[in-house]
């Protein structure tokens, strides 16, 4: 995508991310300063920037002036059944106030149990005794903050038996109980579409179109039959067909290109933003 529809979807450094951005890892932090690339904005882990000092507060800092951000949480565990870690909301709190965010996420999982922490992103059963441990972490998340919080529908290799509701269900519940939004993450609806024989439509139809305030794009690796929510390939060509579908129902709101794993050039996630602004700017056109 060239000239003036790339200038449509990019945004000067607001406070609101619009159109396509890209999540900032550190190989890229000084390209993207020397370099300014035509992208939208920025989302960070908001873990990595509890620090005190050091080189990431530094280029964030510096690529926030230029750059409208987001802050997307892995760590604070909004489905585990005991209290939300208070230092860990202060310094999140800190890092909103000091940069100013247009959007702050975290995931709908949980991981942690009393006295330890697991590194990983552990999927709920939905319940509604689920639903009101996260209703009332979400509410104290976003009294911290004295903003929205928009949660993460993650991706799963399980499905709970006991669950009573549907995870569309569950999530729109959870938005009208707490005003929260939705970040839509529609590789990881893929996966757990492939995996758990969800279907992926139905999904997206269920959600209520104002909540869905951002949207994920990443890759994802097959072992066998299984889907992995890798983060460390291209996009898959289902994954932009169920976007084309997600734009056609939540419209142009922002969307992010996710990559973690083996992280590449530059150039090769401008590509992906292209293809996503792309089909932003033409879905739009069509369905305006």
């Amino acid at each position: 995508m060239q000239g003036e529809m790339k200038k449509a979807l990019c945004s000067t450094a607001t406070n609101d991310p619009a159109g396509v951005g890209l999540g900032l890892r550190a190989p890229h932090y000084r390209q993207v300063l020397a370099e300014r690339p035509a992208v939208g904005w920025f989302e960070v882990h908001s873990e990595n920037y509890f620090g005190d000092g050091g080189q990431p507060l530094y280029y964030l800092q510096r690529i926030r002036e230029a750059y409208p951000l987001s802050l997307h949480g892995v760590g604070l565990g909004l489905g585990s059944t005991e209290s939300l870690d208070r230092a860990h909301l202060r310094r999140l709190r800190a890092l909103v106030d000091r940069f100013e965010p247009g959007l702050v996420s975290e995931h709908l999982s949980w991981g942690r149990i009393p006295g330890r922490a697991l590194n990983d992103l552990l999927p709920l059963p939905y319940t509604e005794e689920a639903l009101a441990v996260v209703r009332e972490h979400v509410h104290e998340t976003q009294d911290c903050l004295r903003r929205q919080l928009l949660v993460e529908n993650i991706s799963s290799y399980l499905q709970f038996a006991h669950s009573t509701m549907p995870e569309a269900e569950f999530i729109a519940a959870l938005t009208h109980s707490t005003g929260c939004g939705i970040l839509l993450d529609v590789n990881n609806l893929y996966v757990n579409a492939v995996n758990n024989g969800i279907d992926p439509l139905a999904f997206l139809d269920a959600i209520p179109v104002a909540a869905v305030k951002e949207i994920h794009l990443a890759g994802h690796d097959r072992v066998g039959q299984l889907l992995i929510d890798t983060h460390g390939q291209r996009v898959a060509d289902p994954v932009w067909a169920l976007y084309q579908y997600a734009v056609e129902r939540f419209g142009a709101v922002p969307a992010l290109i996710e990559w973690d794993t083996g992280i590449p050039q530059l150039a090769v996630l401008l590509d992906e933003a292209d293809i996503a602004a792309s089909i932003m700017e033409t879905t739009n056109a069509f369905t305006a």
